[in-house]
């Protein structure tokens, strides 16, 4: 499935950049943070390293990147997201620079970074293909690319308690903010349910020139991490 055309998904996330991080709260059972720490864990970069935090919204998870002391450039294609980001860097006093980019086209050299991650956003792109093809052109070889994603749920008692959230307690929540006005807390759940399976995610990480892809359940398979590679360099 793709995502609607990109000025719509760009205007609505634009709207409710202030709400943002309340959405993300709210939509994770609030244990969003864990699951950027368990990322971050996994690919074990610091110092000398350069990471590219694609999506990047208000800069949660290219701030606990930051924290390993690695180089971190974050990203996004929504404008008013990245003074949001920026305001949150200031205050932590930990550095950040920050690009407005389209995850389809990304302004940056081939072989420029030593990880890519997206945090909740691939899903939004219009053609999360073209999008993972960017990710495997700027990674250098040997580069690793790490995705956190709500897919599908298989498992169908935390499927049965994901959407009774969705449908009944997360309506009442957004009425109070601004996303209850966009439609925005419609649409995200209705592009959890026809976004891609684990499975073929990571087919089209396969595509994109990425090897060993997998994909590993958070909190009952409501949210996973999926990780993989760019081959190295012939010998």
């Amino acid at each position: 499935m793709t995502a609607p055309p990109g000025a719509e998904i760009q205007a609505m996330f634009g709207e409710i950049a202030p709400q943002y991080d309340l959405l993300n709260r709210v939509l994770s059972f609030g244990i969003d943070r864990r699951w950027r720490r368990r990322l971050v864990r996994e690919l074990g970069l610091g110092p000398r390293h350069r990471i590219l935090d694609l999506c990047c919204g208000t800069g949660d998870l290219a701030l606990a990147l930051a924290d390993t002391g690695a180089a971190v450039v974050g990203a996004d294609f929504t404008g008013p997201m990245l003074p949001l980001a920026r305001d949150k860097a200031a205050r932590s006093e930990r550095p950040l620079h920050l690009a407005r980019a389209d995850a389809q086209a990304l302004p940056f050299a081939a072989g420029s970074y030593d990880a890519v991650t997206i945090a909740f956003g691939i899903r939004n792109v219009e053609d999360p293909l073209q999008g993972l093809m960017e990710c495997a052109r700027v990674l250098r070889p040997g580069g690793r690319l790490a995705v956190l994603e709500f897919f599908p749920i298989r498992n169908r008692v935390w499927r049965w308690m994901f959407e009774g959230y969705f449908h009944h307690v997360l309506p009442r929540i957004a009425r109070l903010t601004r996303a209850g006005r966009t439609g925005a807390y419609e649409y995200l759940p209705a592009s959890v349910a026809g976004f891609a399976s684990p499975d073929q995610f990571c087919d089209w990480i396969g595509q994109a020139g990425l090897c060993d892809a997998s994909h590993h359940p958070l909190t009952g398979g409501v949210a996973r991490l999926v990780l993989a590679t760019r081959a190295p360099e012939p010998a």
